[in-house]
């Protein structure tokens, strides 16, 4: 399971908190050490949370938030963080949000060599006869080059897709979708505005 860094400071609050006063924070405890502007923003990282399996809420309760005892979170020492960018569409292409200041804690073993990763969260379901969905986290190499065949992030005229590159020729490139209910996207010379700019390496899911 993978945690963005601010979900993670949450949930080490909560645990610290309940280790040293014998009792759960409140929610309003919580917003005012994190600074946050409303109970609604502490409420989703409890769902959040409580989704995960790391948290059982009683909301009835005034400290209704009982730390679950087998967390799965990974740990800190086999995983590295690096950006959370935004959306990624498997399905047509929208717009890519960049937010560099986001970070999402990845296994160790998909970081390989002195190269730069992102992650993106998946949208759209033209992608799942490779086994990505929506919703699910892709970890990608950044580079500006790939194989035929390989699953790539591409922009098109500043719009965000992930497709399996397939080359045609020297003048028209093809990203094709794994569902059948989708089309290629035909990259060719009316194409204004056409870029790779990562290759997959791993994906992170929650269920």
């Amino acid at each position: 399971m993978a945690l963005t860094k601010k979900q993670k400071e949450v949930y080490d609050f909560i645990v610290a908190y309940g280790e040293h006063h014998g009792h759960p924070p409140t929610q309003n405890e919580i917003k005012n050490h994190f600074d946050l502007k409303s109970l609604g923003s502490v409420q989703k990282y409890l769902q959040y949370l409580n989704k995960e399996g790391l948290l059982e809420s009683q909301w009835n309760h005034r400290r209704g938030i009982e730390v679950k005892t087998t967390p799965t979170i990974i740990k800190e020492s086999e995983s590295d963080q690096i950006p959370l960018l935004g959306l990624v569409a498997a399905g047509n292409p929208i717009e890519a949000i960049e937010n560099p200041t986001n970070l999402i804690s990845v296994p160790k073993h998909f970081l390989k060599g002195a190269f730069r990763y992102f992650a993106l969260t998946v949208k759209g379901d033209s992608m799942i006869e490779s086994g990505i969905i929506e919703g699910d986290v892709i970890v990608c190499r950044s580079t500006k080059e790939a194989r035929n065949g390989q699953i790539v992030v591409a922009v098109i005229n500043g719009e965000a897709t992930v497709k399996t590159l397939s080359l045609q020729n020297k003048k028209r490139i093809e990203l094709l979708p794994s569902n059948k209910n989708y089309s290629p996207i035909i990259i060719d010379d009316e194409t204004q505005d056409f870029k790779i700019v990562g290759t997959l390496v791993g994906l992170l899911r929650s269920y």
